[in-house]
């Protein structure tokens, strides 16, 4: 969707809708997406505002859903996912009150259903959840079957708690053919006068009675949905409920000839409410709904990928958002209203073509101005709770503005070249110790000071050119640091950088002899993107690295750092080249001799992890109609093999598809360059470009060997760190010595007072106001998965051990923050 044009459609829809249902007390209307309705919301008079909270109170304007937006489910991680909701939630809660909770998930347009999500849905006390796609295939055999309605067991962690009723709408939210009474459509409207020539209620009623049986045929009760909207419909509301009025009044006035069709107007909450009365058992579903496929072998597993760079930056102005929220609450900083922005942009971008790369790309870029936007506002915030936590009573000189440098992932950061001296500073968000190898590009040679005086041992390595060539980066650095940060637990610590006026070198060298949502390869095996290779190795005493160049367009540096036990995978792809006129896509293949007999395991939303079996699905019989798409997964923060004594997972830094096609092997897609659209919505080809070339996009891959036993203690802290990364600050201190320096800002700092156990993670601290704080902390094992991690915690022993001075309530629960304990929900009776 483009927003802006989206707003303008959403005014009208909202000015025509509210009358409409004024007008008459029988109409009722859903709403889902909060960022436009808080637009809309703000520009109206006090009189509108009385007569929407009259029409919620009411029942009759309901909200559904009720996040910033309608959320991929594929593309996006928990931790967002959480935090939109919460956005929305927030608002309605504020702005109308309990009447104003969402009962229902409403799902209608993304292109595949993750457990997760419906996970999180329950949690938030949600009833039921509708959604509009479904592989086509899975469709087919729960329409003979009429089990289009189900309880979904969303998380075997949560056993009962998660459980969810999900039905899959007819059509998937669009009005019965020959029924669209929109003013963007041209279906017949209602004629009732009988004296004129086009007077055809007779027909009008025997069509949509004939529409309501063929769809009884496939339902398990005898109460059925009929959606009456579309994509901008209800510009016009008086029209379309005008037309809806006569129908439902000729309708039902066959009861009189014996029709026993009842029809009303209703709301999803309503019609659950009917089915759940009618105590009926349903089916159950335990497993997702991925890959999605609409007709044979148009598998819409390609967005996985899509828009890499815009995939990336979303994990990057996440991070940001996470840590300015802790820095903010826990330097008292009160400055929730310059993060408003951010959350906002982040909400935003959860959107279903948003993260998922589906808009087109002056959507795609707009989206990405208002992360950068919200960033710009956020950096106010970091300075200002930094000005709290690093300086000391004696300090008397000014305390120098921090920046970020966005350009780190291509070894450039403007600010400090030429500088004598600047600092570099560390927030770690996840309440463990962390240390991290980390990187700083420079143009001179420098003393590094840790926090407590010492001088850090660091390594001077060249800046490969794979790296200097990008498009676009215009640092002067040849070089760059690498050494060993340590970091305390939800705290940060400041490296000090001294220009020094001597020079050396470390390093050793020497060298050895389809569209964006659908993805179709050309294909049956992937072609190698070249059929030669040229191989650089550098070992210091921190780092062993291995530079693959396979062409101009494609390289890998693998690092084996001292005493890790990862291997960290850093890829460049791109310009890629269209030359032949044939658009490409990029996949990196590891391969093994692990025996996997055709299983895999990717992760749901970057938290449950689901087993995937090639060429099979759980819930019906699959036959195979694409080797490749079909098996493709969308991959969070993590991939699996294993065999009995042996697991290889690789962890990604932003949402990616991929799967394993051959026993012992998985295979990621990186990146795309589309020549032609696909035909499902956004006529337009997927041909990023940058500085007039193809996008080049740089990323990471974690390689983690370990027995399957061991491998849950690994990748689970592993992938929170990668997503939870430490954010990298800098200033430039007008001071001339380390000693001056420490002398008035405190160089380390942390919220703890003590260690928390490996299992706990720390999802959202969050100041609401002065004194009151929003924390979400979760267990983030899963059952079974470790011997040790798997067991419950004390959540109270995080809350009793925050060490930050702050005279502080805490608000604490998971869900969004309206969820109330004692708010009913709805029975489920399974078979």
């Amino acid at each position: 969707m483009d927003v802006s044009y989206g707003l303008i459609c959403v005014q009208y829809i909202l000015d025509s809708v509210v009358q409409a249902l004024v007008d008459n007390s029988d109409r009722r209307f859903i709403y889902v997406e909060m960022a436009f309705f808080r637009r809309w919301w703000n520009q109206q008079s006090d009189d509108m505002h009385e007569k929407v909270k009259r029409l919620v109170n009411e029942g009759r304007l309901e909200f559904i859903s009720g996040g910033w937006s309608m959320i991929d489910e594929a593309t996006t991680h928990y931790n967002s996912i959480i935090d939109q909701h919460s956005l929305g939630a927030e608002f309605l809660h504020d702005t109308f009150g309990e009447c104003a909770r969402p009962k229902i998930g409403w799902q209608i347009d993304p292109f595949g259903h993750s457990r997760e999500v419906a996970s999180l849905f329950a949690q938030m006390g949600f009833d039921g959840y509708f959604f509009g796609r479904a592989d086509y295939h899975d469709l087919i055999d729960r329409s003979v079957k009429r089990t289009r309605e189900m309880v979904w067991q969303a998380n075997p962690n949560l056993d009962r708690q998660s459980w969810l009723f999900t039905g899959i709408l007819p059509l998937y939210y669009l009005s019965p053919p020959s029924f669209c009474f929109d003013i963007t459509c041209s279906d017949q409207p209602i004629m009732d006068d009988k004296n004129l020539h086009d007077y055809n209620v007779p027909e009008r009623v025997e069509t949509f009675i004939g529409a309501a049986l063929a769809q009884a045929k496939v339902y398990a009760t005898n109460h059925i949905i009929m959606t009456m909207g579309g994509d901008f419909f209800d510009q016009n509301a008086h029209e379309d409920f005008k037309n809806l009025d006569k129908l439902i009044h000729y309708v039902n006035l066959q009861q009189e000839n014996g029709s026993d069709i009842n029809v009303f107007y209703s709301t999803p909450s309503c019609y659950l409410y009917a089915l759940n009365k009618a105590e009926k058992k349903w089916s159950t579903k335990t497993d997702d709904f991925f890959p999605y496929a609409s007709t044979p072998s148009v598998y819409w597993t390609g967005y996985y990928t899509s828009r890499p760079a815009l995939k990336r930056y979303e994990r990057y102005a996440n991070n940001i958002l996470q840590v300015t929220r802790q820095l903010n609450g826990f330097s008292q900083s009160n400055l929730r209203n310059l993060i408003f922005d951010l959350s906002e942009a982040m909400g935003l971008a959860q959107h279903h073509d948003a993260v998922s790369g589906t808009s087109k790309q002056h959507v795609a870029n707009d989206y990405a101005q208002r992360l950068s936007d919200g960033i710009d506002r956020a950096i106010e915030v970091i300075n200002d709770a930094y000005g709290k936590l690093l300086s000391k009573e004696n300090r008397t000189i000014p305390i120098p503005n921090q920046f970020l440098c966005h350009y780190s992932n291509i070894s450039a950061c403007l600010p400090i070249e030429e500088q004598k001296q600047f600092t570099l500073t560390l927030w770690n968000p996840t309440i463990h110790p962390v240390t991290i190898y980390y990187r700083v590009p420079v143009t001179r040679q420098y003393l590094i000071y840790d926090p407590i005086g010492n001088l850090v041992s660091a390594e001077y390595l060249i800046i490969p050119n794979t790296t200097k060539n990008i498009p676009g980066r215009m640092s002067s650095a040849q070089n760059q640091y690498l050494f060993l940060a340590s970091l305390p637990a939800l705290g940060y610590s400041t490296y000090y950088f001294e220009e020094k006026s001597y020079s050396h070198a470390n390093s050793t060298p020497f060298s050895p002899a389809s569209g964006a949502y659908i993805f179709r390869p050309l294909f049956p095996e992937a072609l190698p993107v070249s059929v030669t290779r040229h191989i650089n190795c550098t070992k210091t005493d921190t780092v062993q690295s291995a530079l693959i160049i396979f062409n101009e367009w494609t390289s890998q540096e693998f690092n084996l750092y001292r005493n890790t036990s990862a291997i960290e995978i850093e890829w460049i792809v791109g310009p890629i080249p269209i030359d032949d006129n044939i658009g490409k896509e990029i996949i990196i293949r590891y391969n093994t001799d692990i025996n996997s007999e055709k299983k895999y395991y990717t992760d749901g939303n970057g938290r449950q992890v689901l087993e995937r079996i090639r060429d099979y699905r759980p819930t019906w019989h699959y036959i195979p109609d694409d080797p490749i798409s079909s098996n493709y997964y969308p991959i969070n923060s993590r991939i699996w093999i294993r065999d009995q004594d042996r697991q290889l997972t690789i962890l990604t830094d932003r949402s990616q598809g991929g799967g394993s096609i051959y026993d012992g092997s998985i295979e990621i897609m990186v990146h795309r360059r589309i020549l032609h659209d696909d035909s499902m919505g956004v006529n337009e080809a997927l041909n990023e470009t940058a500085y007039d070339k193809g996008l080049v996009v740089s990323g990471k891959h974690i390689l983690l060997f370990d027995r399957p036993s061991d491998s849950a203690r690994l990748h689970r802290p592993c992938a929170q760190q990668l997503f939870m990364h430490p954010l990298a600050t800098y200033s430039l201190p007008n001071i001339s010595s380390y000693t001056n320096y420490s002398a008035m800002f405190r160089q380390s700092w942390s919220a703890l007072s003590d260690a928390m156990p490996l299992n706990v993670h720390l999802l959202t601290f969050d100041q609401l106001a002065p004194k009151q704080y929003l924390v979400r902390v979760e267990h983030y094992f899963e059952l079974n998965e470790d011997e040790l991690y798997s067991k419950p915690m004390n959540r109270t022993r995080f809350l009793g051990n925050i060490d930050s001075g702050i005279n502080h309530s805490l608000l604490t629960n998971y869900s969004v923050p309206t969820r109330l304990p004692n708010v009913p929900k709805l029975q489920k009776i399974t078979q």
